[in-house]
C-alpha cells in the first residue's frame, strides 16, 4: 500500500501491478511458440500430410464454402481419429496443426506431441485416419476420392458378400454337370442298342431277298425252293434221271 500526506492527513491507495511489464514479457514467448509451430507444420516436411478437397465435384450447387469452421471440425476429427490410438488418449483438437491452405482448398497437417514438442510419427496418423476414413468423409458429406489425403492409401471397401452362399453356388455347378453327363451316358446306350438291334435284322432281310429271288440260267427259270441245292435244268436231263426210281 502506498500513502500520500495531505492537508488534514494521510491518504491510502492500492499499488497497481506492473500490467505493462508482463505484456512485454509475454509477447516474445507467444512469438516463440507461433516459429516454433509454424516450424513443424510445412509442406513436404516429416511427418505431415497433404490434403486435398474438391468439394464443388462432390456436392455441385449445394457446395458449402471452406472457412474457419470447416477447418475446426477437420482438426477436431483427426483429432477424434488420433485418440482412438493406443497412449494417443490425450490428444486435442489444439495439437492439429494447418498450413499453406488454399483457396481451392488444400492444405498441410501435422499432429503435435506437445510433451516432446515434435510431431507424431507419420505411421501413427496414417493408422488413424485409416480406421475411421469413412466418420471423416460422412462429416464434410464427401468420399475417398473428393477428400484425398495424398498420402494415405484409399480405405478398401468391405467385401459385398452374396445373397447366396459360395459353397452352394459351386455344389449347384457340380450337380448339374452330373446330371448332363449321366443323361448323355443313357442317350449314348440307347443308340448303341438300336444299332445293334438293326443289324440282325437287316441281316436276314437280305437273307430272305436272296431267297426268293428267282434265279434264270440259260434261259430258263430255276424253282427257288430250295438255292442251297441248287436248281435243276429239265433240258439237260437225260431219261433215267426223270423216271422216278422205285
Amino acid at each position: 500500500m502506498a500513502k500520500a500526506a495531505l492537508s488534514g492527513g494521510w491518504i491510502f491507495f492500492p499499488r497497481l501491478p506492473c500490467v505493462f511489464h508482463s505484456e512485454r514479457m509475454l509477447w516474445p514467448l507467444f512469438f516463440l511458440v507461433t516459429a516454433i509451430r509454424a516450424e513443424l507444420c510445412q509442406p513436404d516436411a516429416e511427418n505431415a500430410f497433404k490434403v486435398r478437397l474438391s468439394i464443388k465435384t462432390a456436392l455441385g450447387d449445394k457446395a458449402y464454402a471452406w472457412d474457419t469452421n470447416e477447418e475446426y471440425l477437420f482438426k477436431a476429427m483427426v483429432a477424434f481419429s488420433m485418440r482412438k490410438v493406443p497412449n494417443r488418449e490425450t490428444t486435442e483438437i489444439s495439437h492439429v496443426l494447418l498450413c499453406n491452405v488454399t483457396q481451392r482448398v488444400s492444405f498441410w497437417f501435422v499432429v503435435t506431441d506437445p510433451s516432446k514438442n515434435h510431431t507424431i510419427p507419420a505411421v501413427e496418423v496414417q493408422s488413424a485416419i485409416r480406421m475411421n476414413r469413412n466418420r471423416i468423409n460422412n462429416a464434410f458429406f464427401l468420399n475417398d476420392q473428393t477428400l484425398e489425403f495424398l498420402k494415405i492409401p484409399s480405405t478398401l471397401e468391405p467385401p459385398t458378400e452374396p445373397a447366396v452362399p459360395v459353397w452352394i453356388i459351386i455344389f449347384g455347378v457340380i450337380f448339374c454337370i452330373v446330371i448332363i453327363a449321366i443323361t448323355l451316358l443313357i442317350l449314348s446306350g440307347i443308340r448303341q442298342r438300336r444299332r445293334k438291334n438293326k443289324g440282325p435284322a437287316e441281316g436276314e432281310d437280305a437273307e430272305d431277298k436272296r431267297a426268293t429271288a428267282v434265279t434264270v440260267e440259260n434261259g430258263i427259270p430255276c424253282d427257288p425252293l430250295d438255292m442251297k441245292d441248287g436248281c435243276l435244268n429239265d433240258a439237260f436231263m437225260n431219261e433215267g434221271e426223270r423216271l422216278t426210281p422205285l
